[in-house]
C-alpha cells in the first residue's frame, strides 16, 4: 500500500504529512523498505532525531542538532515501518505506536541502522506510557544498541528514574562488561572515564581497529571492541593480551599505552595516536626506499622489537609484524603497535609454545612464519620471519610476490618452501642485507636471527650505505651538452690537429 495514503488514512495513529512537515524533524534514510509484516527486522535507515544513545561516541554540539531540525531534504514516502514506529516512539505518541503494532506489519524490537530501538528511544526521551506499552507488546528490555547500551542504561544517564525503575522491574540490567569488578577498589589504575573521550563529528567508529579521537583535548587512538565480542572468549582473550602487552611496554619504539575502558561498554583500548600513518601507506606512496633509509627504518623496527623479546620476565612475541602495525610518529620515527594477537612467552620453558591463532586478516599472511600457518609450535622467530619480508618489501618497493593473493602467497612460504625473488640488481642491496634477509625468512627457526642479532648487523650495515650515498652526491660531473657537428667543422677540426702535430 502508498506509503502516503497509509499516513493519511490512520488518524488512530496521528500520524499526517501535515504533522510531519511541521515537525521540522528528519529521518537518516537509505533505500525504500517494503511495508510487508517482518519480525526482528533490523532497517537500513539511521534514526537521528531526539537524544542519543547513552554511549554513542559521536556526540551530536547544539549546531548539528539544529542542522537536523531544519533540514527537510528527506521524503515521507521513504520511511518504513520501523522508522515510524521510532518517529512516534521519540514524540510520545502512545496511540500511534499501539495503531502500528496492531497492524501487525512491524515487530516491537525492530531496530535501525543503530540496532537502536523504539524501547532505546522512548526511555531516552522519558516517556513513560511509551515504554510502558512497549514493554505489555513484549519489547526486549535487554535490547543493545551497536554501542552497547541497553534502554535502562540510556533512561539513566539522561536522568529518566522513573523509566529506570519500570525496567528495573521487568529485569532490566544495566551493561556489564567482561572485565567488570564489584568492588570499587578492584578497578584498574588504566582505568579512564568514557565521558572524557570525543570522537570527530560525523566519524563512523569502526570496530577492532584503531580510530582518532580526543581524551581531555589530547589526540589518541581508540581501539572499540565490537559488543557482539563480549560473549566470544578468544576475542575477549585478545583484548586482555594486548591490554596486558601495552602496560607493560615503555619504548621509544613500541606505541605508549594511555588507558582502556573495561568497566563500562563499549571496552576501549587507548594509545598515543602517531599521525604519520603507517608503512604499508608510506611504502605505497614512496615505492622503494633508497638503502641507507630502508635500513634506518628497520633498525628502528628491530630496536621496537628487541625490547619485546627481551622484556622480564615474560618475552612478548607480537605474532602479527607487518607494514600495516608498524606506524609513524611526527618526528619521522617507527614505532611496533597492535598487540591483539601477541603472546607471552616464559623465559624459563623452551621457549617454543602451542597456539591456536584466530584467523588473521589477509594482510597478515603475506608475512605469517610456515610455523603459525600450519598451526605449530612456534617461538620468537616468528617475528624475524616477518621482519625479513618487510624488509625485502622496503628495498624491493614490493609486497612478496606481488600481486599474488595472500592466501596463495601463505600457502607458497608455507607448503613449498618458496621465498621471493630478488629483482633489483645487487648495487641495490650494500654487502650482507641480502644475506641478512634470507638468514631472516630461513623455513629453519634456528637460523633466524635474533633481534639483537639483526640490530648489530644493521648497525654495521648502515655506515656502508650512508658512504655510498655520500660518495654519489659529492661529485657531480657536468653534463655534456650535444651538439650537432657539419662535415665543414670536422674536416676542419682534423686540419688544426694536423698542423699541431707537424
Amino acid at each position: 500500500m502508498d506509503i502516503v495514503r497509509e499516513m493519511k488514512r490512520s488518524v488512530s495513529r496521528q500520524f499526517s504529512l501535515d504533522s510531519l512537515r511541521n515537525s521540522g524533524k528528519k529521518f537518516s534514510h537509505g533505500r525504500q523498505s517494503s511495508f510487508e509484516p517482518s519480525r526482528n527486522v533490523k532497517t537500513d535507515l539511521r534514526f537521528s532525531l531526539g537524544r542519543q544513545s547513552s554511549l554513542d561516541p559521536n556526540k551530536r554540539d547544539n549546531e548539528v542538532i539544529e542542522k537536523l531540525k531544519n533540514d527537510k531534504s528527506w521524503l515521507p514516502e521513504q520511511l518504513d515501518t520501523t522508522m515510524q514506529m521510532l518517529f512516534l516512539a521519540c514524540n510520545g505518541d502512545v496511540k500511534g505506536v499501539e495503531g502500528l503494532l496492531n497492524e501487525g506489519k512491524v515487530d516491537v524490537n525492530s531496530a535501525d541502522f543503530d540496532d537502536r530501538t523504539a524501547l532505546h528511544v522512548a526511555s531516552c526521551e522519558g516517556h513513560v506510557e511509551v515504554v510502558k506499552l512497549l514493554l505489555r507488546r513484549g519489547a526486549n528490555v535487554n535490547a543493545r544498541d551497536r554501542w552497547g547500551s541497553t534502554p535502562i542504561a540510556d533512561a539513566k544517564h539522561y536522568g529518566n528514574t522513573k523509566i529506570c525503575n519500570i525496567l528495573k522491574a521487568k529485569g532490566a540490567k544495566m551493561p556489564k562488561t567482561p572485565m567488570s569488578v564489584s568492588n570499587p577498589l578492584q578497578i584498574p589504575e588504566y582505568e579512564l572515564n568514557p565521558t572524557e573521550l570525543s570522537f570527530p563529528q560525523g566519524a563512523e567508529t569502526s570496530k577492532g581497529s584503531y580510530q582518532l579521537a580526543k581524551w581531555n583535548g589530547t589526540r589518541v587512538a581508540v581501539k572499540i571492541l565490537n559488543k557482539d565480542y563480549y560473549s566470544d572468549p578468544e576475542s575477549i582473550k585478545s583484548f586482555k593480551n594486548e591490554l596486558t602487552m601495552l602496560q607493560k611496554v615503555r619504548h621509544p619504539h613500541v606505541v605508549q599505552f594511555v588507558g582502556a575502558v573495561t568497566q563500562n561498554v563499549p571496552m576501549m583500548i587507548i594509545a598515543e595516536y602517531l599521525p604519520n600513518g603507517d608503512l604499508s601507506s608510506y611504502l605505497q606512496k614512496k615505492g622503494r626506499l633508497q638503502p641507507a633509509k630502508a635500513v634506518r627504518v628497520a633498525l628502528e623496527i628491530a630496536r621496537g622489537m628487541n625490547y619485546l623479546h627481551e622484556s622480564k620476565p615474560e618475552a612478548i612475541i607480537h605474532c602479527n609484524l607487518k607494514p600495516r602495525n608498524i606506524l609513524r610518529d611526527s618526528g619521522g620515527h617507527w614505532k611496533v603497535t597492535d598487540f591483539g594477537l601477541s603472546q607471552l612467552l616464559k623465559l624459563s620453558s623452551d621457549k617454543v609454545r602451542e597456539w591456536h591463532p584466530r584467523p588473521l586478516d589477509d594482510t597478515s599472511r603475506l608475512y605469517m612464519a610456515p610455523e603459525v600457518y600450519k598451526n605449530e609450535a612456534f617461538d620468537r622467530s616468528v617475528d624475524a620471519f616477518s621482519f625479513g619480508h618487510i624488509l625485502y618489501e622496503m628495498i624491493e618497493g614490493t609486497p612478496p610476490f606481488h600481486p599474488k593473493s595472500p592466501e596463495e602467497v601463505s600457502k607458497m612460504m608455507a607448503l613449498e618452501d618458496k621465498r621471493p625473488a630478488f629483482k633489483l640488481k645487487p648495487k641495490h642491496y650494500p654487502s650482507d642485507l641480502k644475506e641478512l634477509i634470507q638468514e631472516c625468512w630461513d623455513r629453519n627457526p634456528w637460523v633466524r636471527p635474533t633481534f639483537s642479532a639483526v640490530i648489530v648487523r644493521l648497525d654495521r650495515i648502515r655506515p656502508l650505505c650512508v658512504k655510498e650515498s655520500f660518495w654519489k652526491g659529492t661529485f657531480k660531473f657536468p653534463k655534456k651538452k650535444s651538439f650537432k657537428c657539419s662535415a665543414s667543422s670536422h674536416w676542419l677540426a682534423y686540419l688544426m690537429i694536423s698542423s699541431k702535430m707537424k
